[in-house]
């Protein structure tokens, strides 16, 4: 069985093929042919060294990857989510040692893999689990109440882009930043304010609500720069694992979607947002598993809008 993984760590190139035992499903779990694994920023982390004490408690090689479709080959007893061999699939994944998204066959908890969106190609459907469970944990974690107000920094990316759109579907009016050349595709994603890009967010966010928004998405990673667009007593969440200063009674939380693993609920209902449009499946470019390295180096090249996809079979 044939995955990309990191035997060495280092830049895109570090990536290679290789052979890894057949494994199956025992009870509660699914197995998923893999056709299709996004590419994400937390994968780079594998690859290139930055998680390296953590993986030392697991033996090589790495294998990287948090998303996942495909076609459901094996059900082990006692699973009791309606998922059935032939299915086509979607799957969160959190990496572990071999136990990544990018291999040809992944064994995961069945609560972790649903139903693919109707309509959908496999990389489509590889690009909602893991990003769509952090804008929904992201939510969830704000609090926020329908007509209530939220900031999303990163918007153009993926994360940001569901945040736009998970938030509208919750019934937020939604305050997102974007650059000259991104603001139509933010606008389309359906934030009701634009703000552009960068240093200055929260004096932006200040023209258009004085008092500052009831929630705020870190998705640029901006931290401490971007609070002060968060109103007293407001909420924030960040993707990176900065708390924040206690301030203004403002609520700060870490949106760390390992949380959701296993929330299939929360999953499944990401599907039936995906077939009612209410969230939009984007996907850069594919590349075939040998040419893995490419679609690293594209992902850290910056500006894409939208996911590479690595494709087994």
């Amino acid at each position: 069985m044939k995955a990309v993984a990191v035997t060495t760590y280092g830049g895109p190139e570090a990536l290679e093929l290789v052979d890894l035992p057949e494994v199956h499903a025992g009870p509660g779990e699914v197995r998923l042919r893999v056709l299709a694994a996004t590419v994400n920023p937390t994968d780079t982390y594998v690859r290139n060294g930055d998680r390296a004490k953590v993986q030392q408690a697991d033996p090589g090689p790495y294998v990287p990857g948090m998303d996942a479709a495909g076609i459901v080959d094996e059900v082990g007893e006692g699973v009791t989510t309606g998922i059935a061999v032939g299915d086509r699939a979607m799957a969160i994944v959190v990496p572990k040692g071999t136990h990544g998204a990018y291999r040809e066959s992944l064994v995961l908890p069945a609560e972790s893999v649903t139903r693919a969106p109707q309509g959908t190609s496999h990389a489509e459907a590889s690009t909602l689990p893991m990003n769509g469970l952090t804008a929904r944990l992201s939510l969830d974690l704000l609090g926020l109440q329908p007509g209530q107000t939220i900031a999303v920094t990163g918007a153009a990316g993926c994360y940001g882009g569901y945040m736009v759109q998970l938030a509208k579907a919750d019934g937020l009016t939604v305050v997102a930043d974007a650059s000259d050349a991104d603001n139509e595709l933010v606008t389309s994603l359906g934030a009701d304010i634009v703000v552009p890009r960068g240093a200055g967010f929260a004096d932006e966010v200040h023209k258009h609500y004085p008092n500052g928004v009831d929630g705020l998405a870190d998705g640029s990673v901006q931290n401490d720069e971007v609070i002060g667009a968060v109103t007293d007593g407001g909420a924030y969440t960040s993707i990176r694992g900065y708390q924040g200063e206690p301030q203004r009674d403002i609520s700060f939380s870490t949106t760390w979607v390992t949380k959701y693993e296993t929330a299939h609920a929360k999953l499944d209902r990401l599907r039936e947002q995906a077939e009612a449009g209410e969230v939009t499946l984007r996907v850069a470019q594919t590349y075939p598993a040998a040419q893995a390295s490419e679609a690293h180096a594209r992902l850290e090249a910056g500006g894409t809008r939208g996911r590479c996809v690595i494709e087994f079979g």
